[in-house]
């Protein structure tokens, strides 16, 4: 049977949930939802009552298109206040045996159990590499025979406070959460592969009140910044030039404007309503030239950022987030970076959106997490794929990707 996730993303303006499985190396997202949010900033609570609301609410939608309860989920945190540090661990493999994904799991322990966690909750800890005997940097140690397995970790932490308080309104939403992870994470398992694997890379991630940028050394998170301003200053800047509300204002950047003015079109017309009786035309050029200077201004912040986290050579910067899908972004991107730069395309059916970045390539890290330690895991339950896999003629159009999980799991 295939490994089904779930990752949830807890949002300034969305809370993101998709459920994906993996099946002969190969993920398939089962269903997604972005829904809106209230109670949370930056991926923190302000509001327990309000989030847990709004949690529920984006769990039911993703319930009714499944036909199944959701109960278990990987988590996307925010990595403000964290601190990453590289320990070591080692241990000793009996009687020459093959090595074991129980021999990795203990050589990570050995490495965490010295560690001061007084303050601070541990949220990730990566092997840079392991060494088995005399043969060094070996990605996967497991199937190798010797005598001593040791391994070089980043860990990361974070303060206990926040963090309980985002597990516990999870908890209260009906969530058991399995595991965490940062959002930049999710980022880079989104966009993983061979070539980012052994290079040093920027991912940058423009929030809705934020944008993190976060340096990846060979696939390991080595430094992160957030830095405070997101998509939401582009509301507010056409609300303030055009007197728009901020609702409209959100509209006419995600379905009118340009991400590049010289790409807008001054024949393009988006009708303001002032009140209810009058109504103000803005043509599409002068509101591409507003959101022009401020996605400038969040990609110069983020480059010179850069600069400040390391002095290493960056030889690729992703940039993703729901800003990142507007028309002519690219080119904006490439004016700014030159072409080491990329905006994310998330290709992956039922996802083909950078809002949902860090969700899905959460679960594709916790896949990666237990692969490593010869280990499965399954959020869902046997009667729950039983549910999935039958053949109900009351499907409706909602929960239709019920109807396709059978081909997927080749059944």
């Amino acid at each position: 049977m295939s490994d089904i996730y779930t990752g949830i993303d807890l949002g300034t303006s969305s809370i993101k949930i998709v459920v994906s499985e993996k099946v002969n190396d190969r993920f398939n997202v089962l269903a997604s939802v972005s829904s809106p949010s209230n109670g949370i900033r930056n991926g923190f609570i302000t509001d327990t009552k309000a989030a847990v609301a709004s949690i529920k609410k984006a769990l039911k939608q993703i319930q009714d298109s499944l036909g199944i309860k959701i109960v278990k989920a990987v988590a996307c945190i925010p990595p403000a206040n964290c601190r990453m540090d590289i320990i070591q661990g080692t241990t000793n493999i009996i009687d020459y045996n093959e090595i074991t994904g129980l021999d990795v799991s203990n050589v990570l322990l050995d490495a965490i159990k010295g560690q001061d966690f007084s303050t601070d909750e541990l949220v990730t800890a990566m092997p840079i590499s392991f060494t088995v005997d005399d043969h060094a940097n070996i990605r996967d140690p497991k199937g190798m025979k010797g005598s001593v397995l040791e391994t070089r970790v980043v860990i990361s932490t974070v303060p206990k406070e926040p963090l309980y308080r985002i597990l516990e309104t999870l908890k209260l939403s009906g969530i058991e959460t399995v595991d965490i992870a940062f959002t930049s994470i999710g980022d880079y398992y989104t966009i993983k592969n061979r070539k980012y694997d052994e290079l040093v890379g920027a991912i940058i991630n423009i929030g809705e009140e934020a944008t993190n940028v976060s340096v990846f050394n060979k696939g390991i998170p080595i430094k992160n910044s957030l830095l405070p301003v997101g998509s939401c200053y582009v509301d507010k800047d056409i609300t303030y030039v055009f007197k728009s509300k901020l609702s409209e204002s959100r509209k006419m950047k995600e379905k009118f404007a340009m991400a590049m003015s010289s790409y807008a079109d001054s024949n393009e017309i988006w009708e303001i309503a002032i009140d209810k009786d009058t109504k103000k035309e803005v043509n599409q050029l002068n509101v591409s030239k507003v959101v022009e200077a401020r996605v400038r201004e969040i990609l110069k912040l983020a480059k010179n950022e850069i600069k400040n986290l390391t002095n290493r050579e960056i030889r690729y910067i992703i940039i993703t987030g729901g800003l990142s899908e507007m028309a002519g972004f690219q080119y904006l991107v490439e004016q700014e970076f030159g072409f080491i730069a990329k905006v994310c395309r998330m290709t992956t059916m039922g996802v083909r959106h950078n809002q949902y970045s860090s969700c899905y390539g959460i679960t594709k890290y916790f896949d990666d997490k237990l692969s490593l330690r010869g280990k499965h895991y399954n959020m869902v339950s046997k009667e729950d794929v039983e549910t999935l896999l039958s053949i109900d003629s009351n499907l409706t159009n909602e929960n239709m990707l019920s109807k396709v999980f059978g081909h997927f799991l080749d059944r």
